[in-house]
């Protein structure tokens, strides 16, 4: 019987731990961001609710006609 709840502990826990990345995954594609790529091969990603995505954000709707 112990092998048997070992088991079914390691699943439980494996399950839970499947489960959380599903939600965070789920949770970070509806946020919006902004990534800048500059000429040099660096990229920049602004998060929603920082200053400069509040100002980039509109002007990206706006030329994606969102």
């Amino acid at each position: 019987m112990a092998p048997r709840k070992v088991v079914t502990g390691v699943l439980l826990a494996a399950g839970s731990l499947a489960g959380s990345v599903l939600v965070r995954r789920r949770a970070a594609r509806k946020r919006e961001r902004v990534d800048l790529y500059a000429d040099d091969g660096s990229m920049h990603s602004f998060g929603e609710g920082t200053p400069e995505a509040d100002r980039l954000l509109p002007i990206a709707h706006e030329l994606l006609g969102a």
